[in-house]
């Protein structure tokens, strides 16, 4: 099921002047004793982009937004019918924030900001953004910000709702983006580019939120091989004979308890000419529901377990941007695909499992499946060959516990952890280094087995980290990796938020895009 898109492009045109529904305008806070003194319109102060609008009002049109309540907090939006003033029927101010010192807002601020302007604005056909873009060498990271706040706030799960729904309306159908020149070449760069990304991070969206009656491992798969054929990827797709016969005994061990039987995908990306020599693994967790196994799970909020394929939709449509984009670096993505359910079949606590690299794995809790399955993925990618490993999954809940619902956790290879972390601010995509403690991995030891899949004591502190421990296990010595926890950032559950809708939110795409772009330009 595909969500109704939004359409971009740039404009130069004064935008007092633009043929549109609404114009959106940036809108800062100001503190201090001489906003105090000039009263509350005094607070509020225009960001660049608005002087003809501002002009069009006679200057007072902050103070018409302040008695309208606005306030300039970030993501807040006001609206005001211009009554021909300019030739958008409305105004709307977003809120950025505070002023920043001799600097354009930060790339995220931006889109926030037009995340939610779009959002608010379903209904509309057209809708203009002309918010502050510096001239700078910021210019291109503040442009493509706007763009992919406005293509992702246009985002709505298209449902499965069988009658008219009078109140809901539809998405922004056009989006312009004031410019100081529509023609130039890297501004239409940067919109091409945002296209290719937002599709990418829509489609994860689209994806996480399908039923999960709808998107057992055969359907994703078969999904996610049909868009990547279309995109001019490799695919190889090994059903469960090809997994018997391949030996991928995590991956079995998972999906033996449900009637449909596990996949792994493997998409390759090769780049004109051979690229620059390097080799990128993305890996994702394809978990499409995980009641727990055997060790079930609470009923309350299982429904948001069909999001637990989060990695895998990630990783399949970041392959697709890559595909699109044409960095000059080899890409293989891998996307193990199982469902975990409880029956007769099921994998149990206590089993032993041969995993694709040969090692033997106690298993002592059938909700700690995700690593299972991750770890034969792993191990393949290092056996194909590969100078950095990325995996990401919604692993567990202990990402949630020590860093909230928007910051994924990073572990391995310090250095690529770094990196991640770096790309992560970059997209607004926020991810924080944790460590591997050697305590971790010893009290992981298993009396019968070459490693236990948790604790052997049961004993969940640093639950997180057990988790990134075990995956070590499958990394060769060659390979520098970084296991991205996304358990909390990749599926919102509260009201939509700035670029966030209610469901899937499509991180980490936006991260592994920029990662593999990094590569392909500094190796």
């Amino acid at each position: 099921m595909t969500s109704p898109s939004t359409t971009l492009s740039l404009v130069d045109t004064d935008p007092a002047e633009l043929a549109v529904d609404a114009i959106v305008i940036g809108l800062y806070s100001q503190s201090g004793e001489q906003a105090a003194d000039a009263g509350p319109a005094g607070a509020l102060l225009l960001a660049s982009g608005a002087e003809s609008i501002a002009a069009a009002f006679d200057g007072k049109l902050t103070e018409t937004l302040a008695l309208l309540g606005a306030t300039g907090a970030p993501g807040e939006v006001v609206k005001l019918a211009t009554l021909g003033t300019v030739t958008a029927p409305v105004v709307v101010a977003v809120g950025l924030g505070g002023e920043p010192t001799g600097a354009a807002p930060a790339p995220e601020a931006l889109r926030r900001a037009a995340g939610s302007a779009v959002r608010a604005l379903a209904g509309a056909r057209r809708v203009a953004l002309s918010l502050p873009l510096p001239d700078d060498a910021d210019a291109a990271a503040a442009l493509r910000a706007v763009a992919e706040g406005a293509l992702l706030g246009g985002y709505r799960f298209a449902g499965y709702k069988t009658r008219p729904q009078p109140a809901r309306r539809e998405p922004v159908a056009e989006v312009l983006v004031a410019v100081p020149d529509a023609g130039d070449a890297s501004a239409q760069a940067e919109v091409t580019r945002a296209q290719a990304v937002t599709n990418a991070v829509r489609l994860t969206r689209d994806w996480v939120n399908t039923a999960p009656n709808l998107l057992r491992p055969p359907a994703f798969a078969d999904a996610v091989a049909e868009a990547a054929r279309e995109a001019g990827l490799g695919v190889e797709v090994l059903d469960e004979a090809a997994l018997a016969a391949g030996g991928y005994g995590g991956i079995l061990a998972v999906g033996q308890g449900s009637e449909a039987p596990p996949r792994l995908v493997k998409l390759t990306y090769t780049p004109e000419g051979g690229g620059n020599g390097k080799r990128v693994a993305l890996v994702g967790k394809g978990i499409t529901f995980d009641t727990g196994g055997v060790s079930i799970k609470p009923a309350q909020g299982m429904w948001e377990m069909k999001s637990d394929m989060g990695g895998a939709a990630a990783v399949g449509a970041a392959m697709l941007a890559i595909a699109a984009l044409k960095p000059s670096v080899a890409v293989t993505g891998y996307l193990p695909m199982a469902e975990n359910m409880p029956s007769g079949t099921s994998y149990r606590p206590g089993d032993v499992i041969s995993m694709y690299n040969g090692k033997q794995v106690e298993v002592l809790n059938t909700d700690a499946e995700g690593r299972m399955v991750l770890a034969d993925a792993i191990a393949r990618a290092c056996e194909d060959g590969t100078d950095y490993l990325f995996e990401t999954s919604t692993l567990t809940g202990g990402q949630v516990i020590s860093l909230g619902k928007r910051i994924a956790g990073v572990m391995g290879t310090p250095e690529l952890c770094e990196r991640v972390k770096a790309a992560g601010e970059a997209t607004g995509e926020p991810a924080w280094p944790m460590p591997l403690p050697d305590d971790v991995r010893k009290g992981m030891d298993s009396d019968v087995a070459d490693i236990s899949q948790v604790n052997a004591g049961m004993d969940r502190a640093g639950h997180m980290l057990q988790g990134g421990v075990f995956l070590r296990e499958f990394v060769t010595d060659d390979v520098a990796w970084a296991h991205i926890d996304i358990a909390g950032p990749s599926y919102h559950s509260g009201e939509a938020t700035g670029y966030w809708t209610k469901g899937g939110t499509g991180v980490p795409v936006r991260t592994l895009v920029h990662l593999v772009e990094d590569i392909a330009a500094n190796a």
